[in-house]
């Protein structure tokens, strides 16, 4: 494979990868910006962080595409029953993986992800969405150590700043769908040290979440 390719949402994980794939591969980063129904201010600090590290930054708007396959898919529905919020959600991340692979076969790149070690220890991402890459390069970091990572390579400021979330619907934030900070998530990974209902949170969304961790079973004949 000749370089990488990786979504850049405005985020601070994303700016943080951006900012390590252009020091490994100066002239074979790409960055894809996938909006979907998103915040304009996620398009303006993704273009920071393109401009910041001198990236080359695609941009390719999922709305409508979205839009027809949400709408497709609601024609197999019998009775047409409520979709929940969260099944509308996942498709955003499904669709951004699939932009990235459509990238990444043109230019033979490898698909860099985006996950730190926080997201994944408590399965906090969408299983063949933002959880379908190749690399993952923030996989041994907690949210913690991202910021101090992201002051390091110069990540513009206003990025380390603003309330991590994941862009699926107006008002979400991490922490508010988590249920806890990432302070209280990263201090029970790295020491142990969490207050027992923090503690009872993190292992049963740690619990429910193996499935996405792992290579579907092979049953044994």
């Amino acid at each position: 494979m000749q370089g990488v390719v990786f979504g850049l949402s405005g985020g601070i994980d994303s700016a943080v990868v951006a900012g390590l794939a252009k020091r490994a591969f100066p002239h074979k980063a790409l960055a894809v910006c996938l909006p979907c129904h998103s915040n304009p201010l996620d398009r303006e600090h993704a273009a920071l962080t393109a401009e910041t590290f001198g990236l080359e930054m695609l941009t390719v708007d999922l709305s409508s595409a979205f839009d027809q396959l949400v709408s497709t898919l609601a024609l197999g529905q019998q009775g047409r029953p409520v979709v929940p919020e969260l099944t509308l959600a996942n498709v955003k991340p499904r669709l951004r993986m699939t932009a990235l692979y459509y990238y990444a076969s043109i230019h033979a790149y490898l698909v860099l992800g985006t996950s730190n070690r926080s997201e994944l220890t408590i399965g906090y991402f969408t299983k063949y969405g933002d959880g379908g890459v190749d690399l993952m390069p923030l996989a041994g970091l907690v949210k913690t150590e991202v910021r101090e990572l992201a002051k390091y390579l110069g990540v513009p400021q206003v990025i380390i700043d603003k309330p991590p979330t994941a862009g699926l619907w107006a008002g979400q934030t991490d922490e508010g769908e988590m249920g806890l900070t990432y302070r209280e998530l990263d201090e029970y990974i790295l020491i142990g040290d969490a207050a027992p209902h923090i503690k009872e949170r993190v292992d049963s969304l740690a619990a429910t979440s193996t499935h996405k961790k792992r290579l579907p079973p092979i049953p044994r004949l």
